[in-house]
């Protein structure tokens, strides 16, 4: 029975082999070879004994648990050059004999806390020429002790798993090289004592922070492997930071500086170490003194130049570093934020500015102005009252928490945006430390503050809405017997009044007024040039001569009706109208003399201008109750 029974397990593993792939069983070890078969996914009939699986150059998008389920034997993964974007978490989860996971070549964009769980023996990791923008901080967990190999170069990284990597004592290769790393923790490398490579090609570190790891090359026969370190095509900033590792003495890698401008271009280990310089922080502005009022947020600016550029520190008035907490924040840039101030933040504060190649220091002096603190005289027991009403103005008008006594508040003088409100004196046994004045108006349901001194008992309110209804209350601030407990506020009184509607006022129509005057005025002095120029005419038609007249009126006759003259109609016999009576045909066939004609179209000019002004005058103040002759006097 055992040849029947082996040849039917040969066939069905023969049979379980997928039809586009090859697979082969060398050594009691099946390998399934499917490159470049043009899958879209992972072919689900796969055998499960397989050691090797060959995936790379197909187009697989996605991994699931479902790809690789019950593979417990398989050891090599090779899924280069898909189109992966996603894996799913712990599709990996049953590869526990898995050595080696080739990722390069893919589409993806994040690796998660769980996208590479599973693996617990891996050894290398190659995820290069994918778009990773972002490891998860768990993602390397379950194989920190035994990976050896971690290609993460040609991504879009910014920041890696530091904490993961510098916990990896079995690597041996770290490519981090063509990406986006601008900065490396201290000490990242200190644990990897079996590091030997390590790339950091192109990305955009303009730093390096010491590290014993560099100095392996130096001393190889000391260390447990020599290590390469390559870090050109990065912006190296050449100043004492980097003095450290120019004092190493490396072989020359084609590394070169980009700034200070004096050393850019320079080759890095050719610039002598006279040349690797900072200087030293220089406060260039801050703040001096700065006075607020207790509760108030604080805010103190200290700006420090420097090469390096200075980390910026807060001592404060207890000579202890201001840290971030609940009431204050430190930023990078040198700003200390108080939120709310109280009287045991006041003092001297001292912002420090340290470099590599020293520090420096600024006094700060805060002021917090304390309010006067007092209690509720009212209330129970001394308890503080509330150091303010958040309640709306119209609750209060209502009547809601009215004292016994309470003082007439009346608004007076009301105008479509004003008003005067006034009060009396109060009770003498009650002090007033300063009133306070809180209204809103229909148009708008945001409550105003007005601070009144306590010596004043009248109030002129400005800027109000025309034609708006308002609610109005007083309060007096008054001090307490006891110094621990807070302001306490007392309703005194409120009033309701509304404001006049904006109505066009007899003055809005002094410009009219002002123009008719200019026109009647241009009107007469062209009546007086017209009158001037018909006298001249006169006296120079009365001075020519009987001996002209003839001809002179032909002339006119023939100018006036153009043309040849014609035939004359039979008048009645008269004498000939004399040459002045002649010389006004321009009067429209009015039969008047010329200072008739004057008068009347002087006078044709004050009737119309009274006409026209007149009827504004009294369209405009016939609502308003004035009269012309006030708006005259007005305008004067």
């Amino acid at each position: 029975m055992a040849p029947p029974l082996l040849l039917l397990l040969l066939a069905s593993g023969a049979a379980a082999c997928p039809l586009p792939c090859i697979c082969q069983n060398l050594s009691e070890s099946l390998s399934t070879l499917c490159a470049h078969r043009g899958l879209l996914f992972v072919p689900p009939n796969v055998d499960r004994r397989t050691v090797e699986l060959r995936l790379a150059d197909n187009f697989i998008q996605a991994l699931g648990p479902p790809d690789f389920r019950n593979m417990t034997g398989l050891v090599d993964l090779t899924l280069s050059r898909n189109a992966i974007t996603r894996i799913g978490a712990r599709a990996f989860g049953d590869l526990e004999s898995l050595r080696s996971l080739h990722l390069d070549g893919n589409r993806l964009v994040e690796l998660g806390a769980g996208s590479l769980r599973g693996p617990a023996n891996l050894q290398h990791l190659i995820l290069s020429g994918n778009q990773l923008g972002r490891i998860a901080p768990g993602a390397f967990d379950d194989f920190l002790g035994s990976l050896e190999d971690l290609d993460l170069s040609y991504n879009n990284l910014r920041q890696v798993p530091w904490a993961g990597i510098g916990a990896m004592p079995a690597l041996h290769t770290l490519n981090l090289d063509h990406n986006l790393i601008d900065a490396l923790p201290p000490g990242a490398f200190a644990q990897l004592s079996q590091l030997s490579r390590l790339d950091l090609t192109s990305n955009r570190l303009a730093t390096l922070a010491p590290d014993p790891l560099f100095s392996r090359g130096r001393h190889a026969e000391a260390s447990p492997a020599p290590l390469v370190l390559s870090f050109s095509g990065n912006p190296l900033h050449c100043n004492c930071e980097l003095l450290w590792l120019r004092r190493l003495a490396r072989p020359d890698d084609l590394e070169t500086c980009a700034s200070p401008p004096g050393l850019a271009g320079r080759y890095f280990w050719t610039v002598p170490e006279g040349e690797f310089s900072c200087e030293p922080p220089l406060i260039a502005r801050h703040t001096q003194r700065l006075w607020v009022l207790e509760g108030q947020r604080a805010t103190l600016r200290c700006r420090a130049l420097g090469d390096p550029a200075p980390t910026m520190h807060w001592v404060g008035p207890d000579d202890r570093l201001v840290g971030n907490s609940s009431r204050a924040r430190a930023f990078p840039n040198g700003t200390l934020e108080i939120g709310v101030t109280g009287s045991g933040d006041a003092g001297a504060y001292t912002c420090i500015a340290t470099n590599p190649a020293g520090e420096a220091t600024a006094r700060v002096e805060l002021r917090v102005l304390a309010l006067p603190h007092g209690g509720n005289g009212s209330t129970e027991g001394g308890r503080p009252g509330p150091s303010d009403i958040a309640a709306s103005a119209r609750t209060a008008a209502e009547g809601e928490g009215t004292p016994e006594l309470e003082p007439a508040v009346q608004v007076t003088e009301v105008t479509a945006t004003s008003g005067l409100v006034s009060w009396g004196p109060g009770r003498p046994a009650d002090p007033v430390w300063m009133f306070q004045l809180q209204y809103n108006s229909s148009e708008d349901e945001t409550l105003i503050y007005r601070i009144v001194p306590a010596s004043s008992h009248h109030f002129l309110l400005k800027h109000l809405v025309p034609g708006a209804d308002y609610d109005l209350c007083l309060l007096a601030l008054s001090p307490a017997a006891g110094p621990s407990d807070l302001t306490a506020t007392r309703l005194l009184g409120c009033a309701h009044f509304s404001t006049l509607p904006a109505t066009p006022l007899c003055h809005a129509l002094q410009a009219h007024v002002l123009g008719g005057t200019l026109t009647v005025a241009v009107g007469g002095v062209l009546v007086a040039a017209l009158l001037v120029f018909t006298v001249a005419l006169l006296v120079r038609g009365r001075g020519a001569g009987n001996g002209r007249l003839p001809l002179k009126l032909s002339h006119v006759q023939s100018q006036t009706n153009g043309g040849p003259s014609p035939t004359p109609k039979a008048h009645p016999p008269r004498s000939p109208p004399p040459r002045p009576q002649r010389s006004c045909s321009l009067d429209l066939g009015d039969s008047g003399g010329c200072y008739g004609y004057a008068r009347r179209l002087g006078g044709a000019w004050a009737r119309r201008s009274h006409s026209v002004h007149g009827g504004l005058l009294g369209a405009g103040c016939r609502g308003a109750g004035g009269s012309a002759e006030r708006l005259e006097e007005s305008v004067v």
